[in-house]
């Protein structure tokens, strides 16, 4: 049983996404007004991209944050920061940095989840253009998908959409299909009706799976964040879903569950590409 203190789950999540919300506000004030600056990637290059957007929602969180938590530690994109503690918050202030400077009215989000142990135990996704969240707080089973629009906040409980087999479905890539390793196009081309494809934030095109809009979520083989694998995995966790590394050299192609299925502290780097799909859809046995 994990203790919070003065506080218990229900006032966590509210904080959590009332951070969110606010975080959301900020990116969209900025949306013609920013500044980008390169910073440098996980390759060691100059080819990542920070924007005046980025700092500001991150300073919304960590205020709150350091204001109402201040005995969790935090890890949040920029700047590297970081702050120890058992329970601890990831951020991703802004989800989908190009996509945002490009323009995109798709693919902006922000994030925010608490972890501890091997549990994330509390998660917010917002989806910037929409104003949609998908969200659970600590000490529920249940998932939320709240909508803001009008003025008015419409809310109700999250449900995978399991009904249709996969081979009506499609799979969802973050990468050019063509570039992904033979087994999973072997895989894609056997179990789902076609494929499509995604940019920008991982959280909102991770929403398209919670929502039932596909069948499978491929998370390439890349460097794997804790500010946008954490709130990602306690989601899609609480949903039913589940995640298969798909190792690419192997003989015949197979699946297997993945060896990633615990929040992390660190940024990790991945040489297979990972599935994410329900686990009530029983196909994940060798060809």
């Amino acid at each position: 049983m994990v203790e919070f203190g003065d506080l218990n789950g229900h006032s966590i999540g509210i904080i959590m996404r009332e951070l969110c919300m606010r975080a959301m506000f900020s990116i969209r004030q900025e949306r013609f007004k920013f500044v980008s600056t390169e910073k440098r990637g996980y390759s060691g290059d100059m080819d990542d991209l920070v924007t005046t957007a980025d700092h500001a929602a991150q300073s919304i969180y960590l205020n709150g944050l350091t204001e109402c938590f201040p005995d969790y530690g935090i890890i949040a994109e920029e700047e590297d920061f970081r702050r120890e503690g058992d329970l601890y918050f990831t951020v991703d202030p802004l989800d989908g940095t190009k996509a945002f400077a490009r323009g995109q009215s798709h693919g902006v989000g922000s994030m925010i989840s608490l972890s501890s142990g091997s549990e994330v135990i509390g998660a917010v996704v917002g989806d910037v253009n929409t104003l949609e969240m998908y969200y659970y707080r600590p000490g529920s089973d249940n998932v939320w998908h709240i909508v803001f629009a009008g003025g008015e906040m419409s809310c109700h409980e999250l449900k995978p959409n399991i009904k249709a087999p996969l081979d009506e479905q499609y799979i969802l890539f973050r990468q050019n299909p063509i570039k992904t390793s033979r087994n999973l196009k072997r895989l894609s081309e056997k179990y789902f009706r076609d494929i499509a494809v995604a940019e920008g934030s991982i959280g909102v095109s991770m929403a398209r799976l919670w929502k039932g809009e596909v069948g499978a979520h491929v998370i390439p083989a890349h460097h794997q964040t804790p500010w946008d694998w954490n709130p990602c995995l306690g989601i899609s966790r609480k949903l039913g879903f589940e995640f298969y590394a798909i190792h690419p050299h192997s003989g015949e192609p197979s699946i297997e569950t993945g060896p990633i299925t615990r929040p992390l502290k660190a940024i990790i780097e991945t040489h297979f590409d990972i599935l994410v799909t329900h686990k009530s859809w029983p196909f994940f046995q060798p060809y």
